[in-house]
């Protein structure tokens, strides 16, 4: 029996649940802050919130952060590594990931991702449904590609930033942290820390102040 703690029943989770599930975890629960008004997250339960799982690790033989909000995650993996949690990845099995590419702790790789040689992603860090990491990138930590996100060889992608679903990125360009890049967007230039990038070439839309 392989006991798999996720901490946070969103929808996300659910996929992460699923996909573990597929990778051979058998026993599937949930932990989140919301418990206990919140007991089941479609087909898994919920069975206490973070400071229950903290007091229960010991029960499980992995733990991942099924939470799709970048800085929240953040702070909950950091919760898990503090306490020296036993993290994971985990990687559908239809996903493509280079022996020669990284993985950070508590990745998860969806259904057909793509992630090629010499690619470096960060702890935390979501390869949605889809998406493809060339050759040569860096993706920093607790970042998301979206379903269907491209980003081609040699792109550096910095922490905490959310690339939107179908974006593309040409290559070498560099994305600071905390950007987000909109859905669709092809981007084309560097992007600076903080700011929202939308269009067709990728324009600034919103700069943090």
């Amino acid at each position: 029996m392989k006991r798999l703690a996720v901490l946070g029943a969103s929808g996300h989770g659910k996929v992460v649940a699923d996909c573990a599930e597929l990778c051979g975890w058998n026993a599937v629960s949930f932990f989140d802050d919301a418990w206990p008004a919140l007991q089941q997250n479609g087909a898994w339960p919920v069975k206490g919130n973070t400071e229950d799982l903290l007091a229960g690790l010991s029960s499980y033989d992995g733990v991942v952060v099924g939470i799709g909000n970048n800085k929240i995650r953040q702070v909950k993996l950091k919760q898990l590594f503090d306490v020296g949690a036993p993290i994971v990845s985990l990687v559908h099995p239809t996903a493509v990931v280079s022996q020669h590419a990284s993985l950070g702790l508590g990745c998860v790789v969806f259904a057909n991702a793509v992630i090629n040689v010499d690619a470096c992603i960060g702890a935390g860090s979501i390869l949605n449904t889809a998406c493809s990491v060339d050759h040569d990138c860096v993706v920093g930590d607790c970042v998301h590609i979206s379903p269907g996100a491209r980003l081609a060889g040699g792109v550096k992608v910095g922490n905490l930033t959310w690339v939107g679903i179908g974006a593309s990125v040409r290559q070498l360009v560099n994305i600071e942290s905390g950007a987000m890049v909109a859905a669709g967007a092809v981007v084309v230039q560097d992007v600076p820390q903080g700011v929202t990038v939308a269009g067709v070439p990728a324009h600034i839309l919103h700069r943090k102040e």
